[in-house]
C-alpha cells in the first residue's frame, strides 16, 4: 500500500533524494552502451576535447537523478507514470568520482478533470555535486493517485 499521494504534493514542498557517487567505470559503461562520444569512453581522447577530461553523459546524469527519485519517492507513492517532461539542462559536466544530490520541488499539483482518481504534480528538480554546483536541472510532471475519501 503507497503511503505518498497526490494530497502530499503541497506546492513548496522540497523532497530530499539522496546522494550518489559516480565512477569513471560507470561512466564509460553507460556511454559505451547509450552515448559513444569519445568524451564520455575515452579518458585519454577526452583530455583533448572540450571539457579537458572525461565526463559522464547528461542522459546518464538524468538516469542517475531517475534512480534517486524512484528510490526516495516513487516506490512508496500512487505514482501513475509522468506524461513528460518539459526542459532538461545539463548545466555543468559530471566527472568521475563527483557525488551527486538530488532534489525536487513541487511547484504546482492539479487534479485531473478527466479522472477524479488522479492529479498531476509538476516539479522542478535538480542535481548538485559536491562542491553545490548545479550540473543538471529539469521541469517535468507526474501522475500520482488520489486517496479515498
Amino acid at each position: 500500500m503507497p503511503s505518498i499521494y497526490f494530497e502530499d504534493f503541497a506546492v513548496g514542498r522540497v523532497f530530499e533524494l539522496g546522494s550518489v557517487t559516480v565512477t569513471e567505470k560507470s561512466i564509460i559503461e553507460f556511454a559505451s552502451q547509450f552515448d559513444p562520444q569519445s568524451f564520455h569512453i575515452d579518458p585519454e581522447a577526452a583530455v583533448d576535447s572540450s571539457f579537458g577530461g572525461l565526463i559522464a553523459s547528461g542522459w546518464h546524469t538524468g538516469s542517475l537523478w531517475m534512480r534517486l527519485y524512484a528510490d526516495a519517492l516513487l516506490l512508496d507513492a500512487d505514482s501513475r507514470g509522468s506524461p513528460g517532461i518539459e526542459e532538461v539542462r545539463w548545466r555543468a559536466p559530471v566527472r568521475p568520482d563527483d557525488t551527486l544530490t538530488g532534489t525536487t520541488t513541487v511547484v504546482d499539483a492539479q487534479p485531473s478533470s478527466k479522472d477524479p482518481t488522479r492529479g498531476t504534480v509538476f516539479i522542478e528538480s535538480a542535481m548538485t555535486n559536491q562542491d553545490g554546483v548545479v550540473v543538471m536541472t529539469m521541469k517535468s510532471r507526474g501522475m500520482f493517485g488520489r486517496r479515498k475519501a
